[in-house]
């Protein structure tokens, strides 16, 4: 940073040389193991390999640059930006080594399958380890930016609570200025009218103006905005529209009208959609062909016995775009008239003993692999409800009807953070659909492992509300 509160600009180079160093360390140490080499047998041909090697570490960079300075910046995207660097660089390896023709025998499979997992557990290792020691030198109030907030209307109180919520944030927030005096007592520190920043800016060494005036004042922003660029300071505006839409936005753009897109949608991307179904389609397999049959026989068995009817239950449910669906799932109630109509609920007289097993332990949802086979479910996403439901919560909610955006899962986030089983009052309903929304807009492939995981963590140890 500028005016000598630190060297910020550092912090990415000190990470690239970092990755530099884990980088060839694994690759010499596995090297050697698999070829059982020591370094002086290493040819001029290998050094050429190590420097394409390098190379191909930079050039990844591009398409996923560090962001270990950011000032929010989640464990789970910092693995995800590990694992999407680890991919890209293994891609662009393996094929030079395709094209320059270097013989299999130096970089066997196994080599390359041993160098990968193990880059991939140390890169996340280390720039968690990066971030964190980022984190502590800002909380030493180091690395820091000096910022001053201009509006102090709810947005620029919003604001100021955000960035003093964490010293690790890197903002040191001078103060404010607003032309509304009445608000002088009641602002943290008060610095001033609008019309005093640019002699404060200048003589304070502020890097950054956050400016959360309304659009009607656009006259003072328009000059703070070229006072800013004169000054080569940078200048962020809050949008108006904040004080009732507070939700992270994409902002994109036609010619030079700027768009700001309301949600964010990862799965509206091609990559991730194939992504996603690739798994979908490799899991149901695996497990269909594997533990589906043993579980068709020995639980279809038990159903049997329990009470009279089918194996397999099937129950039209709402999927993707509103479309219905048959859903698959084994029995675990009694035959009665109104399984479409209501909802299971705790000690429901229609559930035989085995089916109390089952829901206890999600063992009834197995057949649903056969919908995510079809591509009418994912293995992960909002659960499907009955239509009767679709259609009551379609009113009473405003977003319900945004879950079904994508494919409904066999489990999902709501499901793992226990929004699950019956929902006698509204409230239960809407915290459901705004766990599901979140993943919507949250999703990444590491996320759906992460419920995966969770989720068989969770039929073991069984789940209070599942019945």
């Amino acid at each position: 940073m500028k005016h000598g509160r630190g060297y910020g600009y550092l912090i990415k180079w000190l990470v690239v040389l970092g990755d530099l160093f884990v980088l060839n360390m694994i690759f010499l140490l596995v090297y050697c193991w698999t070829k059982s080499y020591d370094l002086s047998d290493f040819s001029a041909r290998l050094k050429i390999v190590i420097l394409l090697f390098n190379f191909c570490y930079l050039f990844t960079l591009y398409f996923v640059p560090v962001k270990i300075d950011m000032p929010v910046l989640y464990t789970d995207k910092v693995v995800q930006r590990s694992l999407s660097l680890v991919a890209l660089h293994a891609i662009l390896f393996i094929t030079c080594l395709a094209f320059l023709d270097i013989d299999s025998g130096d970089f066997p499979t196994k080599f390359l399958v041993v160098f990968y997992i193990l880059l991939f557990f140390l890169f996340t290792i280390w720039r968690i380890l990066a971030r964190e020691a980022l984190k502590r030198y800002r909380r030493f109030g180091r690395n820091f930016k000096r910022v001053i907030i201009v509006g102090a209307g709810k947005n620029g109180m919003d604001l100021y609570a955000e960035m003093k919520k964490e010293m690790a944030y890197g903002y040191q927030v001078l103060g404010f200025f607003d032309d509304n005096l009445l608000l002088k007592n009641s602002l943290p520190n008060y610095l001033g009218m609008t019309y005093e920043v640019e002699d404060y800016v200048l003589d304070n060494s502020v890097d950054e103006i956050y400016c959360t005036l309304p659009n009607s004042q656009d006259e003072k922003i328009v000059r703070l905005l070229n006072f800013s660029e004169k000054n080569m300071i940078r200048f962020c505006i809050v949008p108006e529209f904040y004080r009732y839409l507070k939700k992270k936005m994409i902002l994109e753009s036609i010619e030079s009208l700027p768009v700001m897109i309301v949600r964010s949608e990862p799965l509206q991307y091609i990559h991730n959609r194939m992504l996603k179904r690739s798994f979908d389609i490799l899991f149901s397999i695996v497990f269909l062909l594997t533990v589906f049959p043993v579980c068709y026989l020995i639980l279809g068995l038990l159903i049997k016995l329990s009470s009279p009817g089918p194996i397999i239950f099937k129950q039209l449910r709402t999927g993707i775009y509103g479309k219905d669906f048959y859903c698959y799932k084994f029995r675990s109630m009694k035959v009665n008239d109104n399984s479409d109509e209501k909802q299971a609920e705790k000690d429901d007289p229609r559930k035989t003993r085995v089916g109390e097993f089952l829901r206890r332990t999600n063992l009834d949802e197995i057949p649903q692999f056969y919908n995510a086979l079809r591509g009418d479910m994912s293995i992960v996403g909002p659960r499907p409800h009955m239509l009767k439901h679709t259609e009551l919560y379609s009113m009473l909610i405003d977003k319900y009807m945004v879950r079904h955006l994508i494919k409904p899962g066999i489990t999902g986030w709501a499901q793992v953070n226990g929004y699950r089983g019956e929902t006698k009052m509204v409230e239960q309903m809407e915290q459901r659909v705004r766990m599901d929304v979140w993943y919507l807009e949250n999703w990444t492939f590491l996320l759906d492992l992460k419920i995966v995981v969770v989720t068989i963590f969770n039929m073991f140890r069984g789940e209070k509300n599942a019945y």
